[in-house]
This record gives C-alpha cells, structure tokens and sequence, in this order.
C-alpha cells in the first residue's frame, strides 16, 4: 500500500461545528472507501491487563477492517499512560507484549501497522511542553471526560498527569500526523482538545499539523457479565486470552431475570439482551432472531448459547495467541519494528515544531 509520508500531508480545513459527529463520520467512511491510502489512524490502549470481548468489539474489530481496507494504521500501546489513574505500573512488560500478541491475534498486521510503546518515543512525549502553552488550565478543568475520569479514580488526589491527560492524548495523535481517530461519544471531548491544539498551533506559528476528525462507528456496548460495564478490573469481562472452561465459568455467573422467555429488549431486559446480544455477534446474526431461537429455554438455555457462540468465536484468536506468547521474541521484535518506525516519524515532526516556534 502506497501511504504519504507525514512531511507531504497537508492540514486538513476543520470540519463545519454544525455537522454532527455521525454525519461527519458517515462522509469519511465514503472517502475512506474510496480512498483508505489517504488516511492515517492513530490508535491504541493502556496496557492494564488483558483485552476482552468489550475490546473486540467496540474497537479491535474496526481497526482490523479498516487496515485490511487500506487505511495507515498506527497503534499506541500507552505505557506511560498506565500511570494516569495508578500509583504504580504492576507487570508493565508482562502487560505489553500481552497487549501485543492480543493485537496480531485477532488480525492486525505488524508489516502494514506501526505497533509501538509509549515509553520507548521520547520525541513524542516533548511535544506536551509546547501543548500545554496552547491550552488553559480552565479548559482541561471543564473538559467533561477528565471529570468524569477524576471522579472514578482510585488516586486520593488529582495527578498532573491525569488532568493534563487529553494533551498527552493529542501529542500521541499529532506526532504522526492522523487524520482519523476511532473513538466512542464520550471520547470526543478529549478528541476536540486535539483539534484545538493543531488549530492553534497552525495559527500561532506555522501549518504543521492536520485537524484531525473523529470516527464514529456503530460498535455495540457490552455490559460485563454482572451487568455493570464490562471492566478489566472488575472482573466481569470475557478476555480474550480466557480458556473455555474460564468462559463458561464467567458466563454461569452472568445476571439475567425471572422471565423463562428470552427476548432481545435492551431497553428494558438489559442484563438478558446483553447475553443474547454477546452471542449473535459471536455468531454474526440478528439477536432478535437469536433471542426467538431459544425462546421459553430461559437463563440455562441463553448461557449455554452464549458459552457455545464466545468459544467458538474465539478459538482461532486463542490458537494464535497461544503461539504468539510461546514466542516472546518476536513480539519483541514486533515492538522494536515499530519503534524504530515511531521514532522516526516523531523525531522529523519534532524537528517541525522546533522550526516552526524558532521562526516566530
């Protein structure tokens, strides 16, 4: 696939604030079949444990799609980042190359995609000192997903690091210049302080960088198994790594209702329809039609489904995962692949940043 290298992209005009973001990312899909080398995706996830169903889904799944449909496919595994809401960062290595072997098992490919760590791209993290001289305290103190993200934190107080979280968010974009950011509604605050980082910066010294736009899709939303939101640290995902006894164990324990009958009502049967919901994806059906199949069979019948369709699904991902954690090294050849790959675009946009300020 022939890609433009970041020097010869050009900023891309902001779309108009009245276009809604599903709007917006409905066009973009057209332009991106039309055109996937013209994209670059920044992408990526903390490694805190192992990825789960919710993951694949709601977003491994997209990112396969679109570097199998041609787009440039950057994918951060935000090391650093494990330390917004920690103290510590515990099995930090174990974690990565999980993180990894996760990625190349359900379809990423490490020839086409940079798949690179945090920690190991100094240049991109010096891009947060500029950043920050482009955004108010009072702006990050209003932005809705860092309350939110402050309010659910473990921490006795507020880092530094968290509340300055959707700078280091943009300088993770912006070093490599994506266009596209993948991302659920309650993401695109952090997304907008992006935007208004590479808007300012264009402004206030020169037109570096692309205002990038967020890709909405229609993921489903899958709840965890004890119907609260599906969490690593809440024990209530399916990981991907999960044997099929472990599976079968978590879906046992899932909540469902009194009703024997088993309909697809997410509104008002949540906790039922997420299960019947987990197995039509497995199966690539309809969960109406799913739901009808084991009708008056009740919570038994659903679970066992449910626990059929998930280790069918994933038995191949956990086949090639089970090789890909045999082989330590080349996950870790993987990551210095695509650290070299990282290092060098960062370094030369770096060097950007650097003219652009000094010319001012």
């Amino acid at each position: 696939m022939e890609t433009t290298t970041p020097e010869a992209r050009t900023p891309e005009a902001p779309a108009p604030e009245a276009a809604a973001p599903e709007a917006r990312s409905r066009e973009l899909e057209e332009r991106i079949a039309a055109d996937p080398g013209a994209f670059r995706i920044l992408t990526g996830d903390r490694p805190t444990g192992p990825l789960h169903l919710g993951h694949y889904f709601g977003t491994l799944a997209n990112r396969v799609r679109l570097q199998r449909a041609g787009v440039e496919l950057f994918v951060l595994v935000a090391d650093l980042q494990v330390l917004t809401d920690r103290d510590v960062a515990d099995h930090l290595s174990e974690y990565v190359e999980g993180l990894v072997a996760d990625y190349l098992a359900v379809g990423i490919d490490p020839s086409t995609a940079t798949i690179f760590r945090h920690g190991a791209v100094p240049a991109l993290n010096q891009l947060m000192l500029p950043f920050l001289s482009l955004v108010s305290v009072s702006e990050l103190s209003r932005n809705p997903t860092v309350k939110d993200e402050i309010a659910s934190s473990r921490q006795a107080s507020v880092s530094g690091l968290m509340f300055t979280y959707p700078v280091h968010q943009a300088a993770d974009i912006l070093f490599c210049k994506a266009d596209l950011v993948p991302v659920g509604r309650d993401q695109l605050p952090h997304q907008e302080i992006t935007r208004t980082i590479a808007r300012r910066f264009n402004e206030r010294y020169a037109p570096v960088f692309p205002v990038p736009d967020a890709l909405l899709s229609d993921a489903p939303s899958l709840l965890g198994t004890d119907g609260r939101k599906m969490s690593k640290s809440r024990g209530n995902a399916i990981a991907l790594s999960a044997g099929p006894d472990e599976t079968a164990k978590l879906i046992r324990r899932a909540v469902t209702d009194a009703d024997r009958r088993i309909t697809y009502e997410p509104g008002t049967r949540p906790e039922v329809s997420n299960l019947v919901l987990l197995a039509a994806l497995c199966q690539g059906r309809d969960p109406h039609a799913v739901a009808a199949e084991i009708g008056d069979g009740g919570g038994a019948a659903l679970k066992q489904v449910v626990t059929d369709s998930v280790n069918e699904f994933l038995r191949p991902v956990r086949a090639r995962r089970a090789e890909l954690i045999a082989d330590r090294g080349y996950l870790r050849g993987v990551l210095a692949a695509g650290n070299d790959r990282a290092n060098a675009v960062a370094n030369r946009t770096l060097e950007e940043v650097r003219a652009a300020m000094e010319s001012r």
